[in-house]
């Protein structure tokens, strides 16, 4: 069964990574940007990752090394070390999803990408699937998760089929993609996997909407990513339903852009 998503989604601008701002101590998937997202009235983008000890972490990357001064996998380390490990350009370390989960409250909706597991995009997934299934257990705001790998999104229908699933979709390109077969790119690029995990929408690369116009037109949700200008938001609209930005601040329907 499809969970259906919350229109909010379709009405609010989804701020990337939150609202984040480097030369104003807001660094992506911070506490800081979140908060910022909230006051602006922005829906949230955030991403997970998997600790040593199974807990799902609000991170971007697989390693600390781009967005912390530690390095290594995220997944080499318990969610206490990584709460104490500051983010660059910001004086916190890296939030959980239960506190993420806290602050948010409801307010405004969130929308979490759950970071590939596996390494390519296949089967060898679950342990964060289950971690993000019990800490959405209860909770009561607009909210739907999201993943490039299908494998995925069709872990979190049988583990959370209340919760509005999405894909994250792409052209799948040799020179983005080196790491993934060129059978995988050529399979996910036809995005088969929509009804067999029930997907409520999809989040497609911006530069590439016109290849998805037809599923906009056949009344699924088409989300993009990411956009960072006006006029590359202006063209995506002629396709997709919301936007996914960062690098400035994208207008809300019924209220200036401040």
């Amino acid at each position: 069964m499809t969970a259906a998503l919350d229109p909010a989604f379709l009405r609010l601008p989804v701020a990337h990574r939150a609202l984040h701002d480097k030369a104003h101590g807001r660094p992506e998937n911070s506490r800081a940007a979140i908060r910022a997202a909230i006051e602006a009235g922005y829906a949230i983008e955030i991403d997970v990752q998997l600790s040593s000890d199974g807990q799902a972490m609000v991170f971007h990357d697989d390693d600390l090394d781009r967005l912390t001064d530690a390095s290594g996998p995220v997944r080499a380390r318990r969610a206490a070390e990584l709460a104490e490990i500051p983010l660059r350009d910001g004086d916190e370390g890296i939030p959980s999803l239960p506190e993420v989960l806290k602050i948010v409250d409801g307010l405004i909706p969130l929308l979490i990408e759950i970071k590939d597991q596996d390494g390519a995009l296949g089967e060898d997934v679950g342990p964060l699937e289950e971690a993000v299934a019990r800490d959405l257990r209860g909770y009561d705001g607009p909210v739907a998760v999201m993943s490039f790998n299908p494998h995925s999104m069709a872990a979190m229908k049988r583990l959370a089929p209340e919760v509005p699933r999405g894909l994250v979709t792409a052209a799948y390109d040799a020179k983005n993609w080196p790491n993934l077969p060129e059978a995988t790119r050529d399979r996910l690029r036809r995005i088969p996997d929509i009804t067999r995990v029930d997907a409520s929408f999809i989040s497609h690369q911006a530069d590439d909407l016109a290849r998805v116009a037809i599923l906009a037109k056949s009344g699924l949700p088409v989300l993009c990513w990411t956009i960072s200008t006006p006029e590359q938001e202006a063209m995506a609209r002629t396709v997709a339903a919301n936007v996914t930005f960062e690098g400035y601040l994208a207008e809300i329907p019924g209220k200036n852009a401040g």
